[in-house]
């Protein structure tokens, strides 16, 4: 077999360490499988919004990370046996850095696109946040505890950062540049790292300039095999690209190009940034995402194929050397079968923490929330933002998911108890975007009522419009969003639980900064005295369409 710096040993203890940690019995979603059950599967295969993935394996496991940007806890890390079912296995991340910064939101900067690594029997994560620099995170165990971040190199406008261990010792970080912190873009670099990878020791040295052939290349991925040093990178933009690839035998080049997979005759727009991995069988497999508007960035898996030392990504139908991605394929052959498992999505609230794909839009507080195990529901403090909160776009204790397939239907039970002390307390279920939705309870001197409010480019600063859709007679209501392809979303609410009425206007989600739009649920008020009302969630439900 040829020499990769891909085929890693996997340590004994490490095994046993993540086993002690999966749950008996995996979570399998209602409304998107990618194991299609007759040993094949189709794409994408997470549905939802992981974006700029990278992957290795180690031993016969597969971890997987992505970007989280102001989401906490942040940057997820996916756990698979066989690359098509995954699961969370951690968010490396509970609180972002600087902690002070994210504690309000920081909509699409924070986590940009991280790179795994395994190397001296420890995992590396390298991630940059394009206003502070770039950090590494470490663990023995993937599942944790990782270290904290370490900014290996301060600055602004540096990122994707990839390291590389070399075969004579020599460690190496390949990154690139964001235009709108470093004034330039469309290039790729390396700088040196010392052994332990946690400090660059070079101001870096471009090794490939994507202006004229590659518009806005960027995160690289470094490998080496059979000999030549490989930078996989993106290249075209999110979503119209191509995956490049550049060969080198130094590892300052000079470095030839060559483009790997476009979209083709396929629907796969886009089709790039991602990683390369194995299997102990010795196939190829390249994990890539795709850009789908309000639906986020879903990841795809394909077929991988070395033919001259360049890699062909997905099928190459006409024979010119360039892959198009795949929609169904056959699994790869890691040895043996494994059960049906997805990210999880519903929500019994049963458990003494949150679900693991529940997410905040900031750093969060212990005021915000309590699991009340006992009663089995997650109870949301209403919480006064700090001035000036124009709109939802601004409150960081928003608790949200990503959407989870292109149609779906996700259901909260809901039992408000405002302070009757306050006025204009709320609590609901939001879709969130650049423009958002929601509908809500709200508290008035009269009583209760259940409102639905529409903010159209929020993030411009506009206000929430908001009408009244009804008066409740006690705070007891089951919220509900029905997702359609198009992301065309509509509302309803129920008193029973059986019958349920719309609310509002059909609305169409937009993506947020550089994700996919959100699912979730809120607590606010807008006065501070010295207690809050709050909202107990029985439930959180994502379904099929009814």
């Amino acid at each position: 077999m040829k020499k990769t710096s891909l085929m890693i040993s996997c340590l004994a203890m490490s095994t046993l360490a993540f086993a002690q940690t999966r749950e008996t019995k995996p979570y399998v979603s209602k409304v998107w499988v990618a194991d299609l059950g007759n040993g094949q599967y189709k794409n994408p295969i997470l549905n939802a919004d992981y974006s700029d993935p990278d992957a290795i394996r180690v031993g016969d496991d597969y971890y997987l990370v992505s970007s989280s940007f102001d989401a906490v806890p942040g940057l997820p890390l996916l756990h698979s046996r066989d690359l098509v079912n995954w699961n969370i296995l951690t968010h490396i991340l509970l609180r972002q850095p600087p902690f002070k910064h994210f504690e309000k939101t920081q909509h699409g900067n924070g986590v940009w696109a991280p790179a795994i690594r395994y190397h001296n029997n420890e995992f590396y994560v390298y991630y940059p946040d394009p206003d502070f620099g770039i950090y590494v995170v470490r663990a023995k165990n993937a599942a944790g505890p990782w270290s904290a971040p370490e900014l290996v190199e301060a600055g602004k406008g540096l990122i994707d950062p990839c390291p590389l261990w070399d075969d004579d010792g020599k460690a190496y970080l390949a990154y690139a540049y964001a235009g709108s912190r470093a004034g330039v873009k469309s290039v790729i670099a390396v700088k040196q790292l010392n052994s332990e990878g946690t400090k660059t020791l070079d101001e870096g040295v471009i090794v490939y300039d994507g202006h004229e052939k590659d518009p806005t290349i960027e995160g690289p991925k470094f490998y080496k095999r059979n000999g030549y040093y490989y930078i996989f990178a993106p290249a075209g933009g999110v979503p119209t690209g191509w995956q490049l690839i550049l060969r080198a035998k130094n590892v300052y080049g000079p470095y030839e190009r060559y483009v790997a997979m476009d979209q083709g005759k396929s629907p796969v727009n886009g089709p790039h940034q991602g990683a390369w991995v194995d299997t102990p069988s010795g196939e190829d497999w390249f994990l890539h995402f795709q850009d789908k508007d309000a639906y986020g960035r879903v990841v795809h898996l394909q077929p991988m194929k070395w033919v001259k030392d360049w890699p062909v990504i997905g099928i190459d139908k006409d024979g010119d050397g360039k892959g198009e991605p795949v929609l169904t394929y056959k699994k790869p052959n890691v040895g043996k079968s494994y059960p049906i498992e997805t990210p999880p999505e519903s929500d019994e609230f049963n458990a003494l923490r949150l679900g693991k794909q529940w997410q905040w839009q900031a750093n969060p507080l212990a005021t915000w929330s309590f699991i009340d195990a006992s009663k089995g529901c997650l109870k949301l403090y209403t919480y006064k933002s700090p001035e000036p909160v124009k709109s939802l776009w601004d409150v960081p204790n928003i608790l949200m998911q990503k959407f989870p397939a292109d149609e779906f239907m996700a259901t909260a039970k809901l039992t408000f108890s405002p302070n009757p002390k306050l006025q204009n307390e709320k609590a609901g279920l939001v879709v969130m975007g650049l423009s958002y939705a929601n509908i809500a309870i709200e508290s008035r001197k009269d009583g209760l009522y259940l409102v639905y409010g529409v903010c159209e480019k929020a993030d411009k600063g506009n206000p929430e419009k908001t009408s009244t859709v009804t008066k409740l007679k006690d705070g007891t209501v089951y919220l509900r969003v029905s997702v359609r392809p198009g992301a065309k979303c509509s509302f309803s609410y129920s008193i029973d639980g059986n019958k349920f009425n719309e609310a509002g206007e059909l609305f169409t989600a937009t993506p947020g900064k550089w994700i996919g739009a959100k699912v979730g649920l809120f607590a606010t008020r807008d006065t501070e005295i010295n207690d809050s009302g709050w909202a107990d969630i029985d439930w959180f439900r994502v379904e099929p369409l009814k």
